[in-house]
Order: structure tokens, then sequence, then C-alpha cells
């Protein structure tokens, strides 16, 4: 069971910046398992905490969060950390799905980074239950099959991959046609013609 949230921001029809939690540490693992390209991880830096993924929209970044949806998730997360949700001054960290690293030697739930670098950090001051309860009364609970949502995803995109790349064989084979069709015209090859 995963939950649902729709944070400021969110464009009604669209995935496009919708919050999504895992209920315990091993739908986390299928979080992990099965995140998209798209997805931004929140956690509660060195504390125990949920799981809290934002889904951006294809071609924003991790740099391209509104303020109001970062602000969303960081509190989302610290209020669903035992220590974080006791405590101000709350340091989350985020990152985007594909620099999370798992190893086989980790426990349920725990993840690395492969690049420090691609890791951002935001505070939050204190709880508020005002964007909490907004938060709360949008929040759905769903049973989606993660990995038929991955497969989904990559078939789109091998496909958008696809049609671009035969969009630009055909412009370049439109190109070498066009470019032969003005050497003709220039070595005035076939300008005259003997006829027997």
């Amino acid at each position: 069971m995963v939950f649902h949230f729709l944070p400021r921001g969110y464009v009604e029809g669209k995935d496009d910046y919708l919050i999504y939690m895992g209920r315990d540490k091993y739908e986390n693992e299928e979080l992990i398992k099965y995140g998209l390209p798209t997805d931004v991880w929140f956690h509660v830096d060195d504390m125990s905490s949920a799981h809290v993924y934002l889904r951006l929209p294809d071609g924003a970044g991790i740099d391209d969060i509104p303020a109001d949806t970062l602000e969303d998730c960081s509190q989302l997360v610290k209020q669903n950390s035992i220590q974080g949700c006791k405590s101000n001054d709350v340091q989350i960290v985020y990152t985007p799905w594909g620099n999370l690293k798992k190893t086989a030697s980790m426990e349920v739930g725990q993840v690395g980074f492969n690049d420090e670098k691609l890791r951002r950090y935001t505070k939050v001051a204190r709880k508020s239950n005002d964007i909490l309860n907004r938060l709360e009364k949008t929040r759905r609970e769903l049973q989606p099959d993660f990995k038929t949502e991955k497969e989904t995803y990559e078939a789109l995109v091998r496909g958008k991959r696809r049609a671009e790349e035969r969009a630009t064989r055909a412009a370049e084979k439109a190109a070498k046609e066009d470019s032969k069709r003005q050497e003709d015209l220039r070595s005035y090859k076939g300008l005259m013609k003997v006829r027997c």
C-alpha cells in the first residue's frame, strides 16, 4: 500500500508533482527498486524516517522543484520520522532517485548515494499543521504494481527515442536528397540529352 498526496503545484490529471510514500521499510524497498528517473527521494538526514518521493514532470530536474512543493515534501518526511517529528530545525536530504545506491549488505530500507554532489539539503524549522492537514486531506491509499509502472514508463521512453531517431534519419535522408538535387542542378547534369 502506497500513500499518495497532492502537493501545492499539482496539476489535476497529471502525475507530475505527485508525492508518494511507502507504508513501511519493506514497501520502501519496492519503491527503491522500481523508482523512475523522474522521481526525487526525500528523507530526514541522519534519522529514521519514511521514504517520501516526488514525481517530477518529464524534463524537470531536482533544482526545478517549486518552493511550495519542496516544503510540502519536507514537512511530510519530518512528520513521518519518529525522532524528527519531535524536533525543530530538522535537516532533510533529497536527491534524484537514480542517485540512490542499494547494496546487498545494506539493511531493508537503507540506501546510500552514487554521487554525493547530487544530494540537496533543506531545513524544516518546525512542524506546520496547516501544510500537514492540507496534505492529509489529499491522501489516498493505492496498491500500484511498481514493476508494471516502471516497464510502461520505460516502453514510453523507448518509443519516444525511436520516434526521434526515425525523424532524425528522415530529415538526414531528405537533406541528402536535396543536396544531391542541388548538385545535379549546379552541374547541368541532364541538361542536354542527345537523341539518336
